[in-house]
């Protein structure tokens, strides 16, 4: 039996439901669906497609705090439920309370009227629109941190050649092309000179 991962508290989001379903069926609405691995970027899976539903920790209760595989024929822990089987393998899910934050806290303390985070997010800003094609729908779609920062260059960095000073690393110095052929400039008198001292080849007759 193998632990994937469990619920940590500080991610603001929660998982909320998941779906093992095979590669033609229709995504169910709400869901999205797991494409590859975070770290090699290969297929999750292969002949099945692991589907979750992801909702806001400060709106929701309850949701997935742990995650089993185990043998098909192995005895079922108590209070999980599974969703599938994988290569004789079954998948295995556990609810759990979630713990409040200072978030939760602050939105059960805000009147109804004011809430405006459902309780289950139907879609989940990680999903494509639903009116295009499930083939471009079911790709996950992540936001980095880098995403919407500018790249400008330091003033402090020269920016035009003139500006540019001469870099010495590890006892190397960089010169430009005027600065090589001044020093190792070479007119070949030596070789012009031995050529005029020559005597004349005899002429054929």
């Amino acid at each position: 039996m193998g632990h994937l991962f469990k619920i940590t508290s500080q991610s603001s989001d929660v998982l909320l439901d998941m779906r093992l379903i095979d590669l033609k069926d229709t995504l169910p609405e709400g869901f999205i669906p797991i494409q590859e691995t975070i770290d090699t970027k290969e297929p999750a899976l292969r002949k099945k497609r692991l589907c979750v539903r992801l909702g806001l920790r400060l709106a929701t209760e309850t949701a997935v705090c742990d995650i089993q595989i185990q043998g098909k024929f192995k005895h079922t822990c108590p209070h999980y439920t599974c969703i599938g089987e994988l290569n004789n393998m079954d998948i295995l899910y556990r609810m759990g309370n979630v713990h409040p934050s200072t978030e939760t806290a602050i939105y059960n303390s805000m009147p109804n009227t004011t809430r405006q985070i459902p309780a289950a997010l139907p879609t989940s800003p990680y999903r494509r629109s639903t009116s295009r094609p499930d083939s471009e729908s079911s790709s996950l779609y992540t936001i980095s941190a880098m995403d919407d920062v500018p790249f400008t260059i330091s003033e402090k960095f020269p920016r035009t050649p003139e500006e540019m000073q001469q870099v010495n690393l590890m006892g190397i110095t960089i010169k430009s092309l005027a600065e090589i052929e001044e020093e190792y400039e070479y007119n070949f008198s030596t070789e012009h000179s031995i050529g005029t001292s020559l005597p004349p080849r005899p002429t054929q007759s």
